[in-house]
């Protein structure tokens, strides 16, 4: 007598994309995990921004008078907020090139996982960082003086704003994270990029201070765009074209360095 047949259940069929989806997730899961084991790095996060905060606020802001009735914490806290979360960026550089340098990609790429997940876990990981980041410097302004006059749309504008050109540019060191030779090296590689479009926009000063070749550049480059709206939503000022112009770059930016991320990381993987 033969033993009845056990019926088989068919796998449930996926598409690539809800495999690249479910793998993505998993692996800002882990991105995010990776933080919480190390509370110190998420906590000097924190720190250095609010020390730019009371650095800004009490010892170069009584030499600053940006004039319109605005008080100097009121320039200074988007600008905060804007310098924070694009060097926040860098971390993305430094993960990506501590899990190549020992091995993990290997590691992942001998799994039957979507490739673009690795990429997409990280930078989506270090996007959510950013957001209790976001939220600490807030609050931080606030106890300094700072007072916006925007509505709560339109700070939830600015925010969301900020974590999408975060967000874009993670992608780009990305890039510099796959091609660094070490961590140590693309932390050093990052910094000279960020540098000059940080300071060298109306993030901490004025800009119509600044001579005129400089003040054009200050305006129109992706992070001086990103701090003129930001800081427009945040005060309740006439926001210009500037919104749509830091929209535009990092529509731009996401797409120019997401795609070549992706093949660099195709060469390595």
């Amino acid at each position: 007598m033969t033993a009845p047949a056990v019926p088989t259940i068919a796998p449930l069929s996926r598409s690539k994309l809800a495999w690249a989806v479910s793998d993505g997730v998993a692996m800002t899961k882990r991105t995010l995990i990776a933080y919480t084991r190390i509370p110190e790095a998420l906590f000097f996060t924190l720190v250095q921004p609010l020390m730019f905060v009371l650095l800004f606020r009490y010892v170069f802001g009584g030499a600053i008078h940006p004039g319109g009735g605005l008080q100097y914490v009121d320039i200074l806290i988007p600008g905060i907020f804007v310098q924070t979360l694009v060097f926040g960026a860098v971390g993305t550089a430094i993960g990506l090139s501590e899990d190549l340098h020992k091995g993990v990609i290997d590691r992942f790429r001998a799994l039957p996982m979507a490739r673009s997940a690795v990429l997409a876990g990280r930078t989506t990981g270090d996007l959510v960082k950013n957001v209790p980041v976001a939220i600490v410097i807030f609050l931080m302004g606030l106890l300094v003086g700072f007072r916006p006059h925007g509505s709560i749309v339109n700070i939830v504008l600015a925010t969301l704003l900020l974590l999408f050109f975060s967000y874009a540019i993670s992608w780009g060191f990305a890039i510099i994270g796959l091609t660094a030779p070490n961590s140590e090296t693309a932390q050093l590689m990052s910094f000279p990029l960020l540098f000059p479009l940080t300071f060298a926009s109306g993030a901490f000063a004025p800009t119509e201070t600044m001579p005129s070749w400089l003040r054009g550049f200050a305006d129109h480059q992706p992070v001086g765009a990103l701090v003129h709206s930001t800081r427009s939503l945040m005060l309740g000022q006439p926001v210009g074209s500037y919104v749509w112009e830091s929209l535009a770059w990092s529509v731009a930016l996401l797409a120019i360095f997401s795609t070549i991320a992706v093949r660099s990381y195709r060469k390595i993987a």
